[in-house]
């Protein structure tokens, strides 16, 4: 597969946001605004390097012209590979080369961060300590003060409640098994922890899961679209983001 040449004034991107259940992607433009529907297809389970990046192709070809490529996934990336990928398969993913793989396939030049990271490049307002909380398949976190993204932490295998981490306590298989409404205490207990560690300015929660909040929350916690995890994808090019990638 090759990159389709632009047509626009700026560079476009075709972003990428890996979930533990979905594969999504669009096409921005240097504003940051899709220019094509966003596009879906279910994560392929068991997910290995090599089916996910075939996953990936099949997903974008119908998507239209891209540059560059920017990937958010749902583990700790370090200048473009692999570390964990908790959800998907850590063992078959360490080490892997995302960037490489996928810059190769797509024919553009790739970078990739965590997807929380990714979904908080969309959504910061560049004021403070602001803090980012995916909730989905399990639970990421972005962290940025004064707009600056910050080195990734997996906060998600810090330990929480009850011998379980926050991936275990807060991920989907944990909230079917209690129920939403349990579910829901356990993130506004969630929320107090993070605020007595981070001292966050302001919250964002996002992921998919981000629809099945009920609780009432405090007026520095938002709640993002889930399309923020796309929509990150141009400022993902931001050159003073490299120390942190």
């Amino acid at each position: 597969m090759a990159a389709k040449p632009s047509s626009t004034r700026g560079p476009t991107t075709l972003a990428i946001d890996v979930g533990g259940s979905g594969l999504k992607a669009s096409v921005l433009d240097e504003r940051g605004a899709m220019v094509a529907k966003r596009v879906r297809v279910d994560t392929p389970h068991p997910c290995t390097p090599k089916r996910l990046v075939d996953a990936i192709a099949h997903l974008v070809a119908p998507l239209p012209a891209w540059d560059r490529v920017s990937v958010g996934f749902p583990g700790l990336i370090r200048h473009g590979k692999v570390r964990t990928a908790p959800n998907l398969d850590s063992k078959a993913f360490a080490g892997f080369d995302l960037t490489g793989a996928l810059g190769k396939r797509l024919r553009a030049p790739c970078r990739a961060v965590n997807d929380a990271d990714m979904q908080g490049l969309a959504v910061v307002k560049g004021k403070g300590v602001e803090l980012v909380c995916t909730l989905g398949t399990g639970f990421g976190t972005a962290l940025f003060h004064d707009g600056v993204l910050q080195l990734h932490l997996d906060l998600g295998h810090f330990p929480f409640a009850k011998g379980r981490t926050f991936d275990q306590a807060l991920g989907e298989k944990y909230r079917k098994k209690i129920g939403s409404k349990r579910w829901n205490r356990t993130v506004d207990e969630a929320v107090a922890y993070l605020r007595t560690v981070a001292g966050f300015d302001r919250l964002y929660l996002g992921g998919g899961n981000a629809r099945r909040l009920t609780l009432a929350l405090p007026k520095d916690v938002v709640v993002v679209d889930n399309d923020a995890g796309i929509l990150g994808g141009v400022r993902l090019w931001d050159d003073r983001l490299a120390g942190a990638l």
